[in-house]
């Protein structure tokens, strides 16, 4: 878990990469920044910060950040309750993202994940106004290049704490 110094370390810094990126953010969005570790206390290389604006049973739509090279694990939205999983579209909206999906492995891909399991390497690279849709239920991980990256996030309904990382050691820690 992050500790507290950490943790208002990585919304201090959220906030600033929000700024770069031109997206204004609520004292109260501010207020409710999630910082997600994973359960690895490993921050620094796999972690998330996320802005969540809404999330209903239809729909959903966060802002996100990504430290320089910082990287969220390997996971898939799996169908719950017999709905579809979220199927979600990721906008860069600042810097470079790295994305991997299923698919024919990308030969000599950009980046490579940090320490864990990670089976998907079919590389999407994401520059500021380019757009990706994941369908439900499909294996991804994502990592920022050197500069960090801010992504938005829209999707069906999010239920975080249903998604199935890949690593077992992973867990989907809120705030």
């Amino acid at each position: 878990m992050v500790s507290p110094e950490k943790r208002k370390e990585a919304i201090e810094l959220a906030i600033r990469y929000y700024e770069k990126a031109n997206i204004v953010i609520t004292p109260e969005e501010q207020a409710n920044i999630e910082v997600a570790d994973f359960g690895l206390n490993d921050l620094d290389n796999t972690g998330l910060e996320i802005v969540t604006y809404i999330n209903t049973d239809i729909y959903c739509a966060k802002e996100m950040v990504l430290f320089p090279n910082q990287t969220c694990p390997e996971h898939r939205h799996p169908p719950i309750n017999g709905r579809n999983g979220k199927m979600e579209t990721f906008r860069c909206r600042y810097g470079l993202v790295y994305l991997y999906v299923e698919g024919e492995p990308t030969q000599n891909p950009a980046v490579l994940p940090p320490e864990g399991v990670y089976t998907v390497f079919h590389e999407i690279k994401l520059t500021p106004g380019q757009q990706y849709t994941i369908m439900p239920n499909t294996k991804h991980w994502f990592k920022a290049g050197p500069e960090g990256a801010v992504i938005s996030e829209f999707s069906s309904t999010s239920v975080d704490e249903a998604d199935i990382f890949t690593d077992p050691r992973i867990i989907r820690v809120e705030k």
